[in-house]
Parts: structure tokens; sequence; C-alpha cells
């Protein structure tokens, strides 16, 4: 059990975790809404398959590159408004208006067109999101000192984000209901505009009601300016080198991607279980099943895990709810067998207050951790802090992971046999996929507890560096 007493100067009004909440609905609704337009991109664009392919993948190219670039800029830059506000500010303006442009496209155009005019937009979009969520980011990690504060604040805003979980499975519902829109086209175009105005609106919330830490804290940062380039892109590699040498990051981006990565490799083979294993192929009768399990599966991390992963975390320690929490999602994960019960539909929500540990105590935990390992970096290191940096590059591991995971699953389906033009699918192939729904995430989770078993940065030790850092800067 936590012995430390959280000192008032490091417990965060509930007005500032508000504030970070709302941009991480931001962070969360932009990608998930983005995943369920897609779709839309075959069905209602005309799109081939292929291109569709290439829209999703090579933006992320750019991303890997954008990620680290923004990290550095964030972490040095000086401005009367903070180092991390204004980008804020700025990227969330951009995200949404060029979200709600990205979408603004119409079937009557030719292929090739709407091909062009997605994946230029989409570039741009890419950059506009990594201005806004990179310093959003970093930002969450320098809010507070405090290690369990950390972990309080963290769970608040993931709190916040699952929201966007809640709301995103019903996208498929209303883009594809007649009697509110005369087409799938119109209602993409149309929903992306009012989600690109929600994310407008929440984005810009923390740029101006979050606190940052104090400037004059701040020392050795680099002049960021285009006379500099140089000798900028020589100190962005020179950063990347020390976060790379940091034992304990790497252990939590190794864990994340594999929890992660194994939770989206079969994401959406739920939906195919649902469909083809309880419905027999039938569409109709699955109705809303596969909405509502993911609804309720964000309703039991919000509200249920993440409270209790939070109780876990400040009486146990950080990496112990880490490893309890991966491993009772391994049991959920196993739950599956007997909860896809055709039977008996309502058993699918048996699975899921285990499964979602794993989910709900990732990022919940993990962005706590990053923050103690921020305090780590700068009492080896020294300034300036680069909670923007370690931010993107653990953010570029979720999004390698996601990619990974796209081109992961549609292999595993070919694997096991599905057929996507079949209405009913072979008994074989069905126990295969089946098989894989719960193993393959059963698996990388089993692969992250092993990776972070020996994560050293405890509670006592992260306290030390704490007093250290307070005493090398002055600070009383």
């Amino acid at each position: 059990m936590s012995s430390a007493q959280t000192l008032s100067r490091d417990k965060l009004p509930l007005g500032q975790k508000v504030a970070f909440g709302t941009g991480n609905l931001v962070v969360n609704l932009l990608p998930g809404a983005l995943g369920v337009f897609s779709f839309f991109l075959l069905t209602a664009f005309g799109i081939d398959p292929v291109l569709a392919g290439l829209l999703g993948g090579l933006p992320r190219l750019l991303d890997a590159i954008t990620d680290p670039i923004m990290g550095y800029i964030t972490d040095n830059s000086k401005s009367r408004f903070g180092r991390r506000r204004p980008f804020i500010f700025v990227g969330a303006i951009l995200s949404g208006v060029l979200f709600a442009l990205l979408w603004q496209l119409n079937p009557d155009n030719t292929e090739m067109y709407n091909f062009w005019y997605f994946l230029i937009l989409s570039f741009i979009f890419i950059i506009a999101n990594t201005i806004f969520a990179t310093p959003y980011i970093g930002l969450g990690y320098e809010m507070t000192s405090d290690y369990n504060e950390r972990t309080r604040l963290m769970a608040f805003a993931q709190t916040i984000g699952q929201v966007a979980w809640m709301i995103v499975p019903w996208f498929w519902v209303l883009i594809a209901n007649p009697n509110l829109f005369e087409s799938q086209a119109v209602g993409v175009r149309n929903l992306s505009i009012i989600v690109g105005g929600i994310c407008i609106v929440l984005g810009v919330i923390p740029a101006i009601f979050c606190k940052e830490i104090k400037q004059e804290s701040i020392t050795n940062r680099d002049d960021i300016t285009f006379k500099n380039i140089v000798k900028n892109f020589k100190g962005l590699i020179r950063s990347m080198v020390l976060i790379f040498k940091n034992l304990s990051f790497l252990r939590l981006c190794g864990a994340t991607f594999l929890v992660f990565n194994g939770f989206q490799l079969v994401a959406s083979f739920s939906y195919f279980i649902i469909v083809f294993y309880m419905f027999q192929g039938n569409y109709g009768d699955a109705g809303t099943w596969p909405a509502w399990f993911s609804t309720v599966s964000a309703l039991c991390t919000a509200f249920l895990i993440i409270p209790i992963i939070t109780w876990m975390s400040s009486r146990w320690g950080k990496r112990n709810a880490f490893i309890v929490a991966t491993f009772i999602s391994i049991i959920g994960y196993a739950l599956k067998w007997w909860g896809f019960n055709p039977d008996n539909p309502w058993l699918i929500f048996m699975p899921i207050p285990f499964m979602v540990f794993g989910i709900g105590g990732l990022f919940t935990l993990m962005m706590s951790m990053t923050a103690d390992v921020c305090d780590l970096d700068e009492y080896n290191n020294g300034m300036p802090r680069k909670e923007g940096t370690f931010g993107a590059i653990y953010w570029w591991m979720v999004k390698l992971g996601q990619a990974l995971a796209l081109v992961l699953g549609g292999l595993v389906l070919k694997l096991v046999g599905f057929d996507a033009g079949a209405e009913i699918q072979t008994t074989e192939t069905l126990t295969n996929l089946r098989l894989a729904d719960i193993l393959i995430p059963a698996i990388t989770a089993g692969l992250a507890i092993l990776v972070m078993w020996k994560y050293d940065l405890t509670e006592e030790k992260a306290g030390e560096i704490k007093d250290a850092l307070v005493k090398r800067r002055g600070e009383l």
C-alpha cells in the first residue's frame, strides 16, 4: 500500500482533470470515427478495396515521421502561452476542420478523383492531428509530479475518453439509416461535420484551461528556427537516442505494443463471430448486438474497470496493478468461448468485465508510468524535459501496432478460412476463428506480463527521483 501523501501543490483540481479529459475524448473520437467512416469508402463512394487499403496505410508512414518531430518542437518551444497550449489550440481547430473536409466526397466523382482528394487531405489531416495530439499528450505528463496523482489524472482522462467508444459503434447504425439520410454518402458527409465541430469545441478546452509546468523551470532548450534546422535535427536525433537507452520506457512500449496489437488484431472478429456463429450469417437477426457489445465494453471500462485499476495502483503499485489487470483480461478472453452462445445472445456480455481489464488498465497505467519515466530521464540526462518526445514515440508504437493489426488481421482471417462472400461459414472456419479470437490476445497479454515483470521504477524510487529533481531545480 502507498504510504506517501500527495502534497497539496501536486493535487489537481477537478476542473483541470475535466479540461484535460475533454482532449482525451478528441484523441479517441477522431481515430474511432475515421475507422468507421473508412468502411464507407468502399460502399458509399465506390473506391476499390486495394486503393482503400492504401488510403488507410500511406498516411501512417507520414505519422511515423511527424510525431517525433512535433514532440521535439513542443519540448523546446518558447512562448508566453507555454510550450504546449498554443499548438493544442491551433491543432484542435485544424483537426476538426480537416476531418470534416476529408469526408466531403461525392460518389459521382471518378474513383481516382476521390482517391487523390482523400489521400492528399489525409496527409494534411495527419499533420494537423499531430500538432494537436503530441503536445496534448506531453501536457498530461507534466501537469503533476506526484506518483499517484498522475494515475488519477490519467484514469479520469481515460474515463472521459471511453465516451467516444460508447458513441462510435452507433455511427454504423446512423449512417445506414434511410430515415436519417437519403444515402450513406450523405450520412458520412453530414456526420463528419458534426464530429469535426465537436472535436474543435472539446479540443481547445485543454489549451485554454490546463496549466503547464512553470516555464522558468525548463532550461537548456534548443532554439527552434529554420536557420538552425540542421542543429535542430541533430538535437532531435540526440533526444531519441537518449530515450531509446531508457530501459524502463522500452518496457512500457513493448508491453503496450503487445497488449494493444493483440487486442486490435482480433477487434473485428467479435463482429464476425456474432453474425456468422451466433446468427448463422443473418445480418438482420444480428441487428445491433455488435454495437451493444462495443458500447457495453466501453461502459464497463469507464465506470467499473478504470476506478478499480486506480485503486489497485495506489495499493500495490503501477507495475503490479498492470500485471494483475492483464492476467484478469486473459481470463476474460477465455470466457468468450462460452460467452458467444447461439442459444443465449445475452451471454456475450459475460466476458466483458474481465476482458476489458486489459485495455482499461493499459492506457491508464502506461500513461502514468511514462510520466514517471520523464522524471527518470531528467534525472539521468538533465534539461530540457522531453514529455513531448516521449509521448510521440510511445504513441507511435501504439499506431505501429494498430497498422500491423490491420494487415495481420486480414491474414489471420484468410488462414482460418473465412470467406467474406459466403453467407454461411464452415464449422471448421468458425471454430478456428473463435480460437484465434481468444488465443491471439491472450498470448500477447501473457508476453506483456513477462516484459513488465522486471520493471523497477517503483513508487519509492520515483519519490527519490522527484525529491532529487526538486533539490536540483532549487524548488521548495
